[in-house]
């Protein structure tokens, strides 16, 4: 678990694409710092398990399932890479409770300054327009934002000038893709309702649903 606060921009060393596999080699420092063999580091929005720890870097494996829904497998040395360790009870949430799972890859639309903001517009799958909402939460290259504004197929979030600065996205142009992942207590919310499942558990489809909900109002 995560929550969408990047500690460290990271570098890609090296990536060895298999068939649809692929293991990669980033160059960190700050995330490494207490790092294990096992332990998990979110990768631009990706949770990837180290599987070696470097002086200056690690290694992971990414699996196919993970290359298809991701945009780990175009990546190219040089890339800079958003980097969270997992979170640690105790510590502060100061984003939103992430999973590095990612829901799809989105496309870069607009990037407009908006006086000391920077406002990205994004298109994005249906998947994440169906369980995102305005003034919602939304991980976008591993970095936790709230959302702006929807319409349609396509979301808009500000960028406040510490996050552009020492994260990835300031640095974003129209037509880059970036990782998505819907927030994540919508995601179980909507499986719930799409199932029918009550509080308790019982009774298929007597529960609340989506149409009921409209009925009573919420949109």
């Amino acid at each position: 678990m995560f929550t969408g606060i990047v500690e460290e921009v990271g570098e890609l060393r090296w990536l060895r694409s298999g068939h649809q596999s692929a293991e990669l080699e980033v160059a960190a420092r700050e995330v490494v710092s207490d790092t294990r063999v096992g332990d998990s580091i979110m990768t631009d929005g990706v949770c990837l398990t180290v599987t070696a720890v470097l002086p200056s870097g690690f290694r992971a494996d990414a699996q196919p399932a993970t290359v298809r829904r991701t945009t780990l497998g175009a990546l190219r040395p040089g890339a800079r890479l958003n980097l969270e360790r997992a979170l640690a009870v105790g510590t502060r949430l100061g984003g939103h409770l992430v999973s590095g799972h990612v829901d799809g890859v989105g496309t870069v639309t607009a990037v407009t300054p908006e006086e000391n903001a920077l406002v990205l517009s994004i298109a994005v799958p249906e998947v994440v327009a169906r369980l995102t909402v305005p003034q919602g939460s939304i991980t976008v290259a591993g970095v936790s934002l709230t959302v702006v504004d929807m319409a349609d197929m396509a979301v808009r979030v500000s960028l406040i000038p510490h996050t552009a600065a020492v994260t990835t996205l300031g640095d974003l142009r129209g037509g880059e893709q970036v990782n998505l992942e819907a927030d994540l207590i919508g995601r179980y919310v909507a499986a719930l309702l799409a199932r029918g499942v009550t509080l308790g558990g019982e009774t298929p489809n007597a529960g609340v649903t989506w149409d009921k909900l409209s009925e009573a109002g919420f949109r």
